[in-house]
């Protein structure tokens, strides 16, 4: 079984985790439905300046729970970032783009009333890994997402940090990946490189050599479409780290496997300061 390959793993690793450095709001709602709940960690220090994160998890848009995710909440408190992690609905009570919209529902409302619950206020960085790199990155890319939420890209989201996620992959394989994602006339529009285009908040792509899972050329893909239009991108691939170890090593346990905290660390507080 690889690393952390099952909900044991997870639940593992949460057991592992420092309970300290932060406080924490549980069962946030920010939509009507009862899934749409999300939970948000306040550090006990916070960076000055330091964005927001809205982490959206992964699970091939079919599974995931926002209690599994602590580890990234505290890996990111800990380098002083306000945290929300929010559930968005599964396959197959939804399909695309129904998650999309509950992501942008999740981010209108840490944008609107997270102060209102100690996060640091202004625009946003959104993260996820695999299925939510793709949420995260498809909000930063096709404004209309966010744009039925009242919120704009451009002067919304800080920045958008994508690990391991799928951004350039059709054709489908999976009868289920085809069922989520509809027609296939209309599959070009469901795949994030189709929606670059200037301004583009700053990107960062994370990718493992060897991910069999997300192959890297989605993130290569990307970030070459995006510096085509004059985006700015930092890319890093990790020798020999798959699919899951790359999500993995925001654990305090198993930080020894890639330096991706650090990485995401620099690269958001290496943005510049802008207005709230």
């Amino acid at each position: 079984m690889p690393l952390l390959g099952a909900c044991s793993g997870l639940q593992i690793v949460d057991a592992l985790t420092p309970r300290s450095g932060y406080t924490v709001a549980t069962g946030l709602p920010f939509a009507d439905d009862p899934r749409l709940r999300l939970d948000l960690y306040r550090p006990d220090r916070p960076a000055p300046g330091a964005p927001t994160v809205v982490f959206f998890y992964g699970g091939n848009w079919e599974t995931g729970d926002k209690g599994m995710y602590r580890f990234v909440a505290q890996a990111l408190t800990s380098r002083g970032y306000s945290v929300a992690i929010p559930d968005y609905r599964l396959y197959p009570q939804v399909r695309y783009p129904e998650f999309l919209r509950d992501s942008a529902a999740a981010v209108a409302w840490v944008r609107r009333h997270g102060a209102e619950h100690g996060a640091q206020p202004g625009p946003v960085a959104v993260m996820g890994h695999s299925a939510g790199a793709y949420n995260a990155l498809m909000l930063a890319m096709d404004r209309r997402w966010l744009a039925e939420q009242g919120l704009d890209p451009a002067r919304d989201l800080r920045a958008a940090v994508g690990l391991a996620g799928p951004y350039d992959f059709l054709p489908l394989q999976s009868d289920m990946l085809k069922d989520l994602f509809g027609p296939e006339k209309t599959r070009p529009d469901t795949q994030p490189i189709t929606h670059v285009a200037a301004p583009l908040p700053p990107l960062f792509l994370a990718t493992g050599t060897a991910d069999e899972t997300v192959l890297p050329r989605n993130s290569r893909n990307l970030a070459a479409k995006a510096r085509e239009v004059g985006g700015s991108v930092r890319t890093v691939e990790y020798d020999d780290i798959g699919h899951i170890r790359i999500v993995a090593a925001l654990a305090a346990p198993l930080r020894w496997l890639n330096p991706v905290l650090d990485d995401v660390d620099g690269f958001l507080k290496s943005l510049p300061q802008i207005e709230s």
